[in-house]
């Protein structure tokens, strides 16, 4: 495209939508209120826009990045449905696989990075920067951290509306979907 800045509703929505797909924040509810009763209080206003940070910078620096350091697009995609795959397990059986000693908040990581603003939303950014304009990109960036932000702000409310039984339904549910995508991404970047 010539101009990389014209104003178009329709594409707006088209990358909300694609956004708000791959960003799932209502698929990571269960891991952040499962992550913000382990760690503690969750800053979404924080969260929100670091998440928002990181997805401008790599929409505009971010093949540029992976190219400095000679990293190719696919084994970024590839890294992240490994971390995916892993978030999945640990949410389906209900175990811990990782060992790291407990952040005082989950608030940058792994809210912000890489739950809201991870690997498929990167790549996704990538991918959609050559078929769309930059400020479409932008506006639906904004839109999805502003849907983002709502969603951290209610979390306690989200909570007592599904329950301690229904959360654990929930992390079943979407672990076996975040496994789905985990092992769709490396099935598409790999050529299994």
């Amino acid at each position: 495209m010539n101009n990389q800045w014209y104003f178009d509703w329709v594409e707006i929505f088209k990358v909300t939508t694609v956004l708000f797909a791959v960003i799932d924040i209502i698929g990571s509810i269960p891991v952040i209120i499962s992550l913000r009763q382990r760690v503690g209080e969750i800053n979404a206003l924080k969260a929100s826009l670091v998440s928002m940070g990181i997805m401008v910078v790599f929409l505009f620096l971010g093949t540029s990045i992976l190219d400095l350091i000679g990293i190719q697009i696919s084994d970024f995609a590839i890294a992240g449905s490994v971390l995916i795959f892993i978030v999945a397990f640990e949410m389906i059986l209900g175990i811990r696989i990782s060992r790291d000693e407990v952040p005082q908040s989950a608030t940058v990581i792994p809210v912000a990075f890489p739950l809201i603003a991870g690997t498929g939303t990167l790549t996704t950014l990538l991918s959609i920067r050559a078929e769309y304009s930059i400020l479409s990109i932008l506006i639906a960036i904004v839109i999805n951290v502003i849907i983002v932000y709502i969603v951290l702000r209610n979390l306690y409310r989200i909570e007592k509306l599904l329950g301690i039984s229904g959360i654990a339904i929930m992390k079943k549910v979407f672990g076996i979907i975040l496994l789905a995508l985990a092992i769709k991404l490396f099935r598409k970047y790999t050529g299994l």
